[in-house]
């Protein structure tokens, strides 16, 4: 067996495990791993401008390709906590990433010595696994298991943080004799699924929900093809947009207090059986459990045991894969179909399609400043199907989910359930790392762009290019839109009179010059018709300079846009199409 430095056996392990990208920020603890790192040279290294940014950039690297798992480092004390807000996100809607930090010699860890914290106690809560390894020769054992765990049942994060001097004492280590551990996979019975299509073959108008899990398990082929052969209409949820495409006749729209659409709600009010797989009843999906599952029965297939009944209990709980439970069922669908069993759908299938081609939100808007829906419609008219959209929170998240249209699993990268300010730049540049070949559009209103703005020199100095649309009405949108409940208006406003921008009025932080500062590309526009040819002019100058391309939209300061407290009750602020005019970027109308 070769003797060598534990640090240097890490990184050939990673190596064997598959991991081509690092994405992270040097540092005196960890200097050992960049040593062993360069050492190797199969690792390409970017090097972010903050932790936090580093830990967003693995969460999108991974989301962006099936069995990415995304590296993120750091060194001791606040580079590991930074990065808490990074492995939140990525456990919360299952996804794997490794944090790496560094930490003081074990002889000084309960020293308060400079940066030493109990990051695996901090970290615990928002991973899979969180370890402090003391001992040399555990290394091995313990990155073998970290990739075992992150593949397992539902992925998830895993933080391991080494001391100065494990990293740097001698262990054995034979790379060739190293083998990575089989992942478990949960995966449903027969007997199992027959219950379920029963269930479902006895019901009058059912409905398939296909969560984030579908596009985990890479399910998204099988899931369409299981909805043909059964003839039932799809509601994907916000993690699983993309698992069917929007102009399929059997999509039938997201359910949902904000991120839905009118005729995604109408249809789940309509239907009377549910058959969820891979998703997790989130509340923002649901409402109130009481709305939510009245006059229907459900099915849940999950990966993870403890899901199932988490937030309802359902009529059959499956513990599954989603993608060993969808080959089974379409198997057994296609025997029973085969036999004559399965019912005919066609007049539930006409019902949903005539809601998804009516109740359609009105999206033609001329005003000036620019009206939102307005912002969308053009990028439907400018990005193609292959488009690959990044965003994080806030209304301009909602709104894309409300009017953009996806055809591809992992064409929505979204941050679900956490959704930190912040997130999107960075994660957009994970997307980009994982495949330059991507077409990735980034969305963003101007507080979440605010957050982690430095994040796009990376973009600049790594030559990792997309476009970036900003929309900026100079407000904590969705706050101040909540705020109307409390009758308020507070501490939520972004305006202010730039001395040195006088141009922008009171719309406050001139985005155009900070941007060109990190060496990005950035274009403004004030008007609807300008929105299009700025949108063509930024990938052009993305495909000649190579670098992220901003184009900021000032949009008008309040608009409020749907949502309410229930799926059976979303308030409409605005005007809804009357005519196909109206929504002139709808993939199926019948206004007309």
């Amino acid at each position: 067996m070769a003797k060598m430095k534990a640090i240097e056996a890490v990184a050939k392990i990673l190596e064997l495990e598959g991991v081509t990208k690092a994405f992270g920020v040097p540092g005196a603890a960890i200097n050992p791993f960049y040593a062993a790192l360069r050492g190797l040279g199969s690792i390409e290294h970017v090097l972010a401008r903050h932790v936090e940014g580093a830990s967003h950039m693995a969460e999108g690297y991974t989301r962006a390709n099936p069995g990415n798992i995304g590296l993120c480092i750091g060194t001791s004390g606040p580079a590991g906590t930074d990065m808490i807000t990074g492995l939140y996100s990525a456990m919360a809607d299952s996804i794997p990433i490794l944090c790496i930090t560094g930490q003081a010699p074990r002889a000084r860890m309960h020293k308060e010595d400079f940066q030493a914290v109990d990051i695996e106690s901090i970290a615990k809560p928002v991973t899979k696994w969180a370890i402090c390894v003391m001992e040399p020769a555990q290394l091995i054992g313990t990155f073998q298991q970290a990739f075992h765990i992150m593949r397992s049942g539902r992925p998830g994060p895993v933080l391991i943080d080494m001391p100065f001097d494990v990293q740097m004492a001698e262990i054995e280590f034979d790379a060739e004799a190293y083998v990575p551990m089989i992942p478990y996979k949960p995966a449903a019975t027969r007997i199992q699924i027959e219950k379920a299509l029963t269930m479902l073959n006895e019901s009058d108008k059912p409905l398939l929900v296909s969560g984030g899990g579908v596009i985990n398990a890479n399910a998204d082929k099988q899931l369409t093809e299981f909805a043909e052969l059964v003839n039932v209409p799809v509601i994907p949820t916000l993690m699983g947009w993309g698992t069917i495409p929007d102009d399929h006749e059997l999509m039938a729209g997201m359910c949902g207090l904000q991120t839905s659409h009118r005729y995604g709600n109408a249809s789940m009010l309509a239907s009377d059986f549910v058959l969820g797989i891979g998703n997790r009843f989130a509340n923002r999906h649901t409402g109130s459990v009481e709305v939510y599952t009245k006059g229907r029965k459900f099915v849940h297939v999950d990966i993870e045991p403890t899901q199932i009944g988490r937030v309802f209990c359902p009529d059959l709980g499956i513990v599954s894969c989603a993608g060993a439970a969808l080959d089974l069922f379409l198997e057994v669908a296609k025997e029973w179909k085969a036999a004559g069993k399965l019912k005919d759908r066609s007049a539930w299938v006409a019902e949903c399609k005539e809601r998804k081609s009516t109740m359609q939100r009105k999206t033609n808007f001329d005003n000036v400043p620019v009206k939102p829906q307005r912002v969308y419609q053009e990028m439907n008219k400018v990005f193609g199907r292959d488009t690959t959209y990044v965003s994080t929170i806030g209304l301009s998240q909602i709104a894309a989910a409300q009017f953009l249209h996806v055809y591809s699993a992992r064409n929505w990268i979204n941050c679900g359930q956490a959704g930190p300010l912040g997130w999107t730049i960075p994660a957009a540049l994970g997307v980009v790392a994982a495949d330059k070949s991507r077409n990735v559009v980034a969305i963003s209103g101007d507080y979440d762009f605010q957050f982690m703005i430095e994040e796009l020199a990376v973009g600049a100095q790594f030559k990792l290019p997309y476009i970036h649309v900003l929309v900026n009405n100079s407000y904590l949108g969705l706050i101040r839109q909540a705020q109307r409940g409390f009758d308020m208006d507070f501490c939520v406003q972004l305006s202010f009179e730039n001395i040195n921008s006088p141009e922008l009025g009171e719309y406050g932080v001139d985005h155009v010059k900070v941007v060109e500062g990190l060496g990005c590309k950035a274009i403004r526009v004030y008007k609807p018709e300008e929105i299009a040819p700025a949108l063509e002019q930024a990938k052009k100058l993305m495909a000649e300079f190579s670098v992220p391309v901003v184009v900021e939209v000032i949009l008008e300061r309040v608009t409020n846009v749907s949502m309410g407290v229930e799926i059976d009750a979303v308030n409409e602020f605005e005007e809804l199409a009357a005519k196909g005019i109206d929504a002139p970027t709808a993939t199926i109308s019948l206004l007309d």
